[in-house]
């Protein structure tokens, strides 16, 4: 599907029963509400695992908990089936189980241990270039000088290549920080970010969302 149109002839063709299989992406996981349909299957549930995201339980869980909400609204009921390479995972066994709660309490806990959010913030920095021997070195003098403002209580991790490694032209390497306070050192970064050279180019964002 690549236009609304194909979208709404899609659906229709299953609201009217001319379609009886509908094979499609997290598009649609959302939103379709269908009476009729009975089953659902999700393909490599645990395809997220494998993206550099401390997020990655948190997306798996709702996409199959999303995907599962699509079958049974009918009075005919429904089935939903789940493959996964890592069925024990909690993520996608309190997904199966439907256990709300118990997922949330794993996360929770996983993410305390690691110093994710919301016990604190997250701040990435990018460093692009299209020379990989320039951008390399001036991550590493980022994070040299970063390092020097941090309390024993923050994290630096890089830099390292993102994974992401070349777009448009420009190689990025990437640091991730992890702090408590970050109204102590948002003025730091700002200066470091400054400081880099053009054409070599340093991007700051704070609580990420996407960490390609």
């Amino acid at each position: 599907m690549k236009t609304r149109r194909d979208y709404r002839e899609s659906l229709g063709g299953l609201w009217s029963g001319r379609t009886d299989i509908l094979i499609g992406t997290q598009m649609i996981a959302k939103g379709l509400d269908v009476p009729n349909v009975t089953l659902v299957g999700v393909v490599n549930a645990d395809t997220a695992f494998h993206v550099p995201d401390f997020r990655a339980a948190e997306r798996t869980f709702q996409l199959i908990t999303q995907v599962a909400g699509r079958a049974g609204r009918g009075p005919r009921g429904g089935r939903v089936v789940v493959q996964s390479f890592n069925p024990h995972h909690y993520a996608v066994a309190a997904a199966a189980a439907y256990d709300f709660e118990g997922f949330v309490a794993r996360e929770v806990e996983m993410r305390r241990d690691l110093g994710y959010p919301p016990f604190a913030r997250l701040v990435r920095v990018v460093v692009l270039g299209t020379n990989e021997k320039r951008a390399r070195e001036a991550a590493e003098r980022f994070a040299g000088k970063l390092r020097a403002f941090l309390s024993v209580e923050d994290a630096l991790l890089g830099p390292a290549p993102a994974p992401i490694y070349r777009l448009k032209g420009r190689y990025r390497m990437h640091l991730l920080l992890k702090t408590k306070d970050l109204a102590a050192l948002r003025e730091r970064l700002l200066k470091l970010a400054q400081a880099v050279s053009r054409p070599l180019q340093a991007l700051i964002d704070v609580d990420p969302v996407n960490m390609m």
